[in-house]
């Protein structure tokens, strides 16, 4: 069987730099695990976070955990190898997984938005809306749907001929897409559905939803405007920051020849590292909940 061979050609003097890339990828990754782990352990471990609120925070940071594992274990390989280079097959399940992913975390926090929009329009229906069967179709729909999309996107550019074996990223993205001899209209067609479906829908979902939060709440007293805010503010942090990543991606691929390969690589790194990063610390300080627990995991982690 034959194996094709992309080569990752988005890398900036690698040969120089190769060790601080490394360190600085790996250090992010062991945070990004060992944060993330820990507010999931700690939404599992205490009954009053057993809430649809912190199952989809959990269920979002183990999105992120998955996200960064389709991409940094390749990077850190490549960081220490002479040659960048992936095989088409893994290239395309790359491609597959990272923007599958991507759509799931839209769909997560559009699930979370509807959550919040629940608890503070229709408070009196939360328990009979929001029961446990209806997260569990909320977690599923958010994972399989975007798969799904991708998988049909991927299954029919794998059989399509190369024209270019040299692709301008330090990961598979949609710049495969330039590859190819023929671009399939049908595909391109399907991806602006793809766009729409699993990142535009969501997103004006989301804003609605919260634009409904908030006139509801504009009406309470000051206490309950508090209370929304510091429920959902994380949720609209981590929402801005996903959607200026994704915005930096779609502009690399559309832009790539006018950008410098220095500016698409820190783009590229920022857009991998800035949001697994950022949502434990955004939910561990801002959550007042999870907080609280995490500041005795702390303490009792002293004291031992």
């Amino acid at each position: 069987m034959n194996v094709t061979y992309i080569t990752l050609d988005g890398h900036v003097e690698v040969e120089k730099y190769r060790f601080v890339y490394f360190v600085i990828m790996l250090i992010a990754y062991i945070f990004i695990l060992c944060n993330s782990f820990t507010i999931v352990y700690l939404i599992v471990v205490h009954k009053n976070l057993h809430e649809p609120m912190y199952v989809f925070i959990a269920a979002l940071l183990i999105n992120s955990v998955l996200f960064s594992t389709v991409v940094y274990p390749k990077l850190l390989i490549d960081f220490l190898s002479d040659k960048q280079i992936i095989s088409y097959q893994a290239c395309l399940f790359q491609v597959c997984v990272f923007y599958s992913l991507s759509g799931s975390e839209f769909l997560l926090l559009a699930a979370m938005a509807y959550d919040r929009y629940v608890s503070i329009c229709k408070p009196l229906h939360y328990p009979t809306i929001m029961r446990k069967a209806t997260v569990i179709i909320l977690l599923v729909l958010s994972w399989f749907l975007p798969f799904c999309h991708m998988a049909v996107t991927v299954i029919g550019n794998a059989q399509t001929q190369l024209c270019s074996f040299t692709l301008k990223g330090i990961f598979c993205n949609n710049s495969v897409n330039h590859l190819f001899c023929v671009t399939s209209r049908a595909l391109l067609i399907f991806g602006l559905v793809i766009l729409v479906n699993i990142g535009f829908l969501p997103l004006l979902f989301i804003l609605f939803t919260y634009t409904m939060i908030f006139i509801t709440t504009y009406k309470s007293c000051g206490q309950v405007r508090m209370k929304v805010a510091n429920t959902c503010l994380p949720h609209l942090l981590v929402l801005l920051n996903y959607s200026c990543l994704l915005t930096f991606d779609i502009i690399i691929i559309r832009l790539e020849s006018d950008f410098s390969k220095t500016a698409r690589f820190l783009m590229t790194m920022q857009m991998i590292m800035y949001n697994p990063l950022c949502n434990p610390i955004i939910y561990g300080l801002k959550m007042k909940e999870i907080y609280k627990h995490l500041k005795r995991l702390l303490c009792q982690a002293k004291v031992h």
